[in-house]
């Protein structure tokens, strides 16, 4: 029996070996060989960002950067403690720090602690880490690693070189169109499309440098090395060279973007110098944007955030500090007002209330009253400043911006759809059908992360809500931090809030109360009226031109659909707003003197009451209003009446786009570059339609870069208005 035991144990063991050593020798191999070899991996230059004629928003220049090996120094006496003091001397961080900066993350630390990002290195230990950056165009700073070189012996494992980083010859022009570029973060490394890039390579954190960082990026080169069991390199087992990212060719004019950026912030600081008699104070205006868009084609032409920041800052990694300075500033310097900030749209809405009105029956050629006050139920609504004309059809409501004629008929509109509702009928809800046509209550689609919703609220929509929130509504009726007047609406918001009532319908049909958009969803629905009613995805990427300038890959206009508004009362729309600017409306002060032999502008303000606030100031227009080319939108939070503030800076922007009234034309003639930039086979960029002895190829397969793509959580948004909050304006 135990010899039976025993020759069963032998045998169980005699099996395992002939398994582990033939059956899975080659995979332990494999596995062993893999074990010894690491690999070095050698960043591709990455594609510049060009406008549409060519010029450099962002390429790369030459830095001297400070790298070191931590193996190779780990390997010197007392873990090469001289050569870090040596080198602190040099760089002018302490020795604890640069210590830190080449420790793994995850590495215990002689405290006990664990390394943690962001101050310890996340990638290859056989990797250089970069710990300084020195513009190698500034002597003084290159003169302060020159005794590395010089004294080579001293610095064992320490490396002093040329390597190409991010460069903004524009400055920081259109920075939240650009973006930057950021290190891999852990939650990066577990993305199945970082996982073929260095744990310490730099990556597109926001704008295009994110949406199309695959294209710019390249693939990088690797170099494989063995290694001993002491870590030691022994020798190479293979180099792949890195290949250069494409250039991207941006619609962006850098001379437009530059006009509408300085006639933003110029506009924002008069505003500021303005009094607000209403709130008894100067206008805060903390914020702005001003967008200009091909009507077309959707294409951007400039779009202008303010305040902006600037993208050198993240050129070689930022501090947390600076960082959090950026991130927690109340002005959201990160954000961009654009396409991420959500506000009440006012009047400039009534292009879509105006098609409402007329789908829901009434007459395009009517007349209808325009009293001072409107009442519904025990609130009364008045006009601007209690103006009363008299009876106006829809051409002198646009001009004037009558707010009481949209008051009489989106509450009739309302009255219709309670009365389906009491009959278990659908309510048709034509108000907001036709304002979702516009592109309102949804993402435009354009091409850069985190863009914002929106909201357009129906009966479903506004139950919806309720639920989601009521449990705030009844805390704020009691909250002391608010007014006896907020408190009121909290606690009505509370008990009823769930009903879309006829005061919601009434607020909704001038743009505020419930409906919020961002200036781009705007710039979209004027682009679609004026181009005759198709609604345009908008886009700022152009094409993809590689490197040595043998392909490129164009980035074509997306259509997004049609408004299924009829043609005649697009048409009248169009021509009422042409009286808007000059025959009695309410942005003829802006326009007055201006040269409309020379460029026909029309536009329709917008005035956003925000509760406790000075309104947000709007003015959305287009140009020339015969065969519209452009269309530019403003918009100031805080900032006044549209007529005041917001339409003089979209005035500035038309001078500097075509050169009017003394102003320097950024478009000669308003005319857009009719070709593609050019790259030179050594590299450098030529103006659109140069000539080369071979023509570029063309690919036709557009790359996947989806639009709103996200790598990060989406930065906190400003609110220009909240949904409960209501209000009236012109």
């Amino acid at each position: 029996m135990l010899r039976v035991l025993v020759l069963s144990i032998l045998a169980t063991l005699v099996g395992r070996l002939a398994y582990l050593q033939v059956d899975q020798g080659a995979v332990y191999a494999r596995a062993a060989s893999d074990n010894r070899i690491r690999e070095v991996v050698t960043p591709a230059a990455r594609g510049e960002v060009l406008d549409d004629a060519g010029r450099a928003l962002v390429d790369n220049r030459t830095a001297l950067v400070v790298s070191v090996t931590r193996s190779i120094v780990r390997s010197q006496p007392k873990h090469g403690a001289a050569v870090l003091q040596r080198l602190a001397g040099i760089v002018g961080e302490p020795v604890a720090t640069l210590s830190l900066q080449i420790t793994p993350c995850g590495e215990k630390l002689k405290d006990g602690t664990i390394a943690k990002r962001p101050d310890c290195w996340n990638g290859s230990p056989y990797q250089p880490v970069p710990i300084a950056s020195y513009d190698s165009s500034k002597p003084a700073e290159v003169s302060k690693v020159l005794a590395i070189q010089e004294h080579a012996e001293d610095f064992p494992g320490v490396q002093a070189q040329y390597e190409a980083v991010r460069d903004y010859p524009a400055g920081a022009l259109a920075a939240h169109v650009l973006g930057y570029l950021g290190p891999l973060s852990d939650t990066d490394l577990r993305s199945p499309k970082y996982q073929k890039l260095a744990v310490g390579s730099g990556i597109g954190r926001a704008g295009v440098e994110q949406v199309y960082d695959a294209q710019l990026r390249g693939a990088d080169g690797v170099q494989r090395l063995l290694v001993d069991k002491d870590g030691s390199v022994t020798g190479t087992v293979g180099n792949s060279p890195a290949v250069g990212g494409q250039n991207l060719v941006l619609s962006l004019d850098r001379g437009v973007q530059k006009v509408a950026e300085d006639a933003l912030k110029a506009g924002i600081l008069n505003a500021r110098s303005q009094y607000d008699k209403t709130n008894s104070k100067n206008y805060a205006a903390p914020t702005g944007a001003a967008i200009v868009m091909e009507a077309a084609t959707g294409r951007l032409v400039a779009m202008a955030s303010y305040p902006s920041y600037d993208p050198a800052a993240f050129v070689g990694g930022i501090s947390s500090k600076a960082y959090s300075a950026l991130r927690l500033d109340p002005a959201h310097p990160l954000v961009s007002n654009a396409y991420q900030g959500l506000y009440a749209p006012g009047s400039t809405f009534k292009l879509s209330t105006t098609a409402a009105a007329v789908a829901a029956g009434n007459s395009l050629y009517g007349s209808y009253p325009c009293p001072g006050a409107f009442k519904i139920g025990n609130s009364i609504k008045h006009n601007f400043e209690g103006e009363s004309p008299g009876n106006l059809d829809f051409r002198q409501t646009l001009v004037k911006s009558c707010d009481t004629v949209y008051y009489a008929l989106a509450v009739h509109d309302w009255q219709q759809d309670n009365a389906r509702v009491k009959a278990r009928q659908k309510p048709r809800e034509i108000y907001q059908a036709t304002a979702r046509a516009f592109g309102f209550g949804r993402r435009t689609g354009i091409d850069l992360p985190s863009e914002s919703r929106g909201t357009i609220t129906g009966r479903a929509d506004k139950l919806a809500i309720w639920k989601e929130q009521k449990a705030a509504y009844c805390k704020g009726a009691h909250d002391p931090r608010f007014t006896p007047y907020v408190q009121a609406i909290e606690a009505e918001n509370c008990k009823f809030g769930y009903i879309f009532n006829p005061g919601d319908a009434a607020n909704f049909a001038i743009g505020q109360g419930d409906v919020l958009g961002t200036p781009l969803q705007l710039t979209s629905a004027y682009g679609a009226l004026a181009n005759g009613g198709t609604l345009w995805t908008p886009r700022v990427a152009k094409a993809l031109l590689s490197g040595d300038g043998k392909t490129y890959t164009p980035l074509p206009p997306v259509k997004k659909g049609n408004l299924g508004v009829p043609a005649p009362v697009l048409d009248y729309i169009r021509s009422s707003l042409i009286g808007v600017t000059k025959t009695g409306g309410t942005a003829q002060a802006a326009f007055l003197g201006f040269p409309f032999g020379q460029l026909d502008v029309a536009g329709k303000t917008g005035t956003a009451d925000v509760n406790g606030k000075s309104p947000t100031s709007w003015f959305a227009s287009y140009a020339p209003a015969a065969a519209p080319k452009f269309v530019v939108v403003v918009m100031i939070p805080e900032g006044g009446t549209g007529g005041t503030t917001a339409a003089p800076i979209v005035r500035r922007i038309w001078d500097g786009i075509y050169g009017l009234e003394g102003a320097k034309a950024a478009l000669p003639g308003g005319v857009l570059p009719a070709s593609l930039p050019v790259i030179r086979p050594d590299g450098s960029v030529a103006p659109p339609g140069t000539r080369l002895p071979v023509p570029p190829v063309v690919v036709t397969a557009a790359p996947a870069a989806p639009p709103g793509t996200t790598a990060l959580a989406a930065p906190s948004l400003p609110v220009g208005l909240l949904p409960r909050r209501t209000g009236e304006g012109g």
